[in-house]
């Protein structure tokens, strides 16, 4: 019986990534109300009640698909194909380290000579910056989640760390991670060395897929923390990077931040509604 379902949820998976990767993006409703967001200890994310707007958010991370056709539609330059700068990762190096590739944008993340996304179109879309999700955005009549709607969303009514519980053992049935050691040597024990098919793991009770690990999500909105003489920007819920010993931030209270113009082949997003 547990083969069943095992075989029953990977079918579903796979149909639903093909559908996603193709078609306009499905939306979860999440109800207006008070949150309690952050941790008791947590210097960047302090633990508070906020009260939230009904949203609309979508159940995955924008794919490679649905990017494609804004490039299309306005022949957009991303920055990593203007500055040459995107960073991109290779097994073997040291934690933490990442390789400058000037060939690397949304159309070969890892740079060129780790191919390109022709078989990768249901794949979340990545080393792009906080700016190209924006003037996605503003292309599709369509918006970041805010810092504090994406914490909601990823909890999905849970207080732990996880929207599971606390058991870090279970992340590897919602998010696509990195389960070694180390970074010394590839990791695809899950399948994936790099990003996975949005929806191929378990999604949260609100059913939303990819919350944690896959790609970390770009979110609008500032930290007290933040330098008052730079712009910063945040992402969050971890990526396929992100392992138990490094980063390690698939969960529901951290937050990572970057310049808004850098792009790393673990950066993407998922959108909401305006």
């Amino acid at each position: 019986m547990a083969g069943s379902k095992i075989l029953l949820f990977w079918l579903f998976s796979l149909l639903y990534q093909q559908a996603i990767g193709q078609q306009d993006t499905s939306f979860v409703r999440i109800e207006q109300g008070d949150y309690s967001l952050g941790g008791k200890t947590h210097q960047l994310n302090p633990l508070r009640k906020v009260h939230i707007q009904t949203f609309c958010i979508a159940a995955t991370e924008l794919t490679n698909h649905q990017f494609k056709a804004f490039i299309e539609a306005t022949h957009y330059i991303t920055d990593a194909e203007r500055l040459k700068n995107a960073m991109v990762f290779e097994p073997g190096l040291d934690e933490f380290k990442w390789l400058q590739d000037s060939t690397a944008c949304w159309k070969y993340p890892n740079g060129k000579s780790r191919g390109g996304i022709e078989d990768k179109m249901n794949h979340p879309v990545t080393s792009i910056s906080y700016s190209d999700a924006r003037a996605y955005c503003t292309w599709a009549k369509v918006r970041l989640p805010s810092l504090d709607e994406w914490e909601a969303a990823s909890r999905a009514g849970a207080s732990t760390l996880y929207f599971w519980g606390n058991d870090v053992e279970k992340t590897g049935e919602y998010a696509n991670i990195w389960h070694g050691r180390n970074h010394k040597v590839a990791d695809a024990s899950d399948g994936y060395l790099y990003t996975s098919p949005v929806a191929s793991f378990k999604p949260n009770a609100y059913g939303l897929y990819d919350m944690y690990g896959n790609v970390f999500e770009f979110c609008e909105g500032t930290l007290r923390t933040d330098p008052k003489d730079r712009k910063l920007a945040h992402a969050r819920g971890g990526s396929w990077w992100c392992s138990k010993n490094a980063c390690g931030f698939f969960n529901s209270l951290d937050i990572g931040r970057v310049n808004p113009h850098a792009s790393f082949s673990n950066q993407g997003f998922r959108v909401v509604k305006r």
